[in-house]
């Protein structure tokens, strides 16, 4: 251990990982990132080799003979039947029937029809409302027939008709997931990291050791969490293979959702209008779209929605204008090199053809992450130290949505003449999500501030000269800068070359 995994340690106890055993137990364990990370932090949270080893063995039976897999639900259900009661770890939603006032519960693996919950467990954890949660659930089984009988012993009602009825009943539930963090407290603790070792912190905690990344490369790897953090964020990230694009949105979170194969429909990601049901935007905070160059919408106006969506968070199906939270994020592999996509054609290339004639789309996109300025997975790049873990990490960045760090550069820096509204916003956005991160406190100096501004307009001029590249002259201020207020000095940010 360094000196930083002490303090890690000692500020977050019952918090951490030592990132190295997740990945050692996700070779044999086909389980998400963040649910893994929070059985190793019941029993692996410790510099002692012997308990470590324990908890791992622990954590190998537990997820052996409890994990559901959905090709083996029939097995778990007969295990319940047959031992009266069973443990099994699963993702649990909850909703409400209105009608037949009771809360009805679903699983995420598990194939067993939906059945009633007691209150009492809603109550204690509201978020199995929103979402769900993952849990360790000790489910019992008890007949239809021997249910009415006791019923009746009870002198209690009893409703065979109802569409809820179920041998299956939840005794008791754990979430494994953090049920609530204390915004506050974890907050507080920045002041006792440096800029550097809270930025380390944080690039462990998502499984990199920031020692062998340049300042570029940690805010690139850092600018994946911005939409997870930041209501609204568009976000396009192409480059080589085996740089990690979907890690982040298919591991490190439970509030983010991959899109693999491209294909969708309006009713899946917005709404759909025979069950009045909002799509994916309304229940996730990020909707990611996997190998950019399949996407394609089996509805004819899906790319029209889509962009409104992105242009202002909203869009109208039928009568009604809804509004959602989810950032759209697009991530996908170039085939060539930047600059033989720029030369004959532009960095938005691989997107399939019904989006690459449209500018207005591209428009919309808030930061283009350059994929070739990030480094390729290998052993180097990965930590064999302590970092949050991963749904500690997700819960900050679910917690501080609510926050507006918008403004943050106002004291010091203005946008210069060439910024229209959507270049500002798309600015304003990336330094408010990276401050967020970076300065949970606002207490950051002038030119910490300056640093993340000046990425944000690179960001941002490198969708704008691609614009450029499509439209020509409607897109000619390229030119993107800032004025330093106290100087009175204009500076133009510049794009490395390709």
């Amino acid at each position: 251990m360094d000196s930083l995994d002490q303090k890690i340690i000692q500020a977050f106890p019952g918090k951490i990982v030592r990132k190295d055993l997740t990945a050692q137990m996700k070779r044999g364990a086909n389980v998400p990132t963040f649910v893994l990370e929070y059985l190793l932090g019941m029993y692996c949270a410790t510099d002692d080799e012997t308990a470590i080893s324990n908890g791992i063995e622990k954590i190998k039976r537990v997820l052996s003979e409890n994990y559901v897999r959905p090709d083996e639900s029939e097995q778990i259900k007969s295990r319940i039947r047959e031992n009266g009661e069973y443990t099994v770890i699963d993702k649990v939603s909850v909703f409400l029937d209105e009608k037949e006032d009771i809360y009805a519960v679903d699983f995420a693996n598990l194939n067993i029809k939906k059945f009633e919950i007691s209150s009492d467990f809603v109550i204690q954890h509201s978020k199995l409302l929103t979402g769900g949660m993952w849990c360790i659930l000790q489910i019992a089984y008890q007949s239809i027939e021997m249910q009415e009988e006791m019923a009746l012993l009870e002198e209690r009602p009893f409703n065979r008709k109802s569409k809820y009825l179920s041998p299956f009943k939840i005794v008791s539930l754990q979430p494994i997931q953090m049920p609530n963090l204390n915004i506050q407290d974890l907050i507080g603790m920045r002041s006792a990291f440096s800029k550097k070792e809270w930025i380390a912190l944080l690039l462990r905690s998502m499984g990199y050791e920031s020692d062998v990344l340049s300042v570029k490369q940690q805010l690139h790897l850092l600018l994946r969490l911005v939409p997870l953090i930041q209501k609204n964020y568009n976000l396009v990230e192409l480059g080589p293979r085996g740089t990690g694009k979907s890690h982040v949105f298919q591991e490190l979170s439970p509030y983010s959702i991959l899109m693999s194969g491209g294909q969708t429909t309006v009713s899946n990601l917005f709404y759909n209008m025979a069950s009045r049901r909002v799509g994916l935007v309304g229940h996730w905070d990020c909707v990611a779209f996997d190998e950019v160059a399949g996407i394609k919408f089996k509805d004819l106006d899906g790319i029209q929605i889509l962009k409104n969506y992105m242009a202002n968070g909203s869009f109208a199906r039928g009568q009604n204008t809804i509004n959602a939270d989810a950032s759209i994020c697009f991530v996908g592999n170039t085939n060539d090199t930047p600059a033989n996509m720029q030369r004959y054609s532009h960095l938005f290339s691989p997107f399939p053809e019904n989006f690459n004639s449209d500018s207005a789309f591209f428009d919309r996109i808030h930061y283009y992450l350059p994929g070739w300025e990030t480094p390729k997975m290998r052993d180097e790049l990965l930590t064999k130290k302590f970092g949050l873990i991963s749904d500690c990490l997700s819960e900050f960045c679910k917690v501080m949505r609510r926050y507006d760090f918008n403004d943050i550069f106002n004291p010091y820096f203005e946008l210069n003449r060439n910024f229209n509204k959507r270049d500002e916003i798309a600015v304003r956005k990336t330094v408010s999500g990276l401050a967020k991160l970076i300065y949970p406190d606002q207490q950051a100096t002038k030119e910490e501030i300056r640093e993340l501004l000046e990425y944000a307009i690179e960001g941002r001029r490198r969708v704008k000269e691609q614009l450029r590249a499509m439209a020509g002259t409607e897109f000619a201020d390229v030119d993107l800068g800032y004025i330093d207020m106290e100087l009175n000095e204009e500076r133009i940010v510049i794009l490395p070359k390709l």
